[in-house]
């Protein structure tokens, strides 16, 4: 396919050709440490003058979900949905939770954890 000057590019199959830095305008580095099983869930305050993708954050994140589900939901690469999620963290449109931590914010107790795994292996 070839792009004139009022051509999309555009693959077929896996939609627009951009690069996932110009989502971030070139950032790689979120402003906090979120992992691939941190949650994350709207606040519901409002927000102006952002990016359409961080607008689709926030329309997937209305219950609890974890970073590696909104980068799977937004097809994009986890490091980009992280900065996404830290500006929208640091703008107060979301809040965090790492999955290690209970609700109380104290570390969850490993042996609780491995209790809980070994149930859902079993189902």
């Amino acid at each position: 396919m070839v792009a004139g000057d009022d051509d999309i590019w555009l693959d077929d199959e896996a939609g627009p050709l951009i690069r996932p830095y110009t989502v971030n305008a070139g950032r790689t580095r979120p402003t906090m440490d979120l992992d691939l099983l941190s949650l994350v869930v709207t606040t519901g305050r409002a927000t102006e003058g952002m990016d359409l993708e961080h607008y689709q954050v926030l329309d997937l994140c209305h219950s609890p979900l974890s970073v590696a589900e909104v980068a799977a939901h937004m097809r994009l690469p986890v490091i980009v949905t992280k900065v996404l999620i830290s500006d929208l963290v640091d703008c107060g449109a979301m809040v965090t939770r790492t999955a290690t931590q209970s609700p109380f914010g104290q570390p969850a107790d490993r042996v609780l954890l491995e209790k809980l795994l070994d149930g859902l292996q079993r189902i």
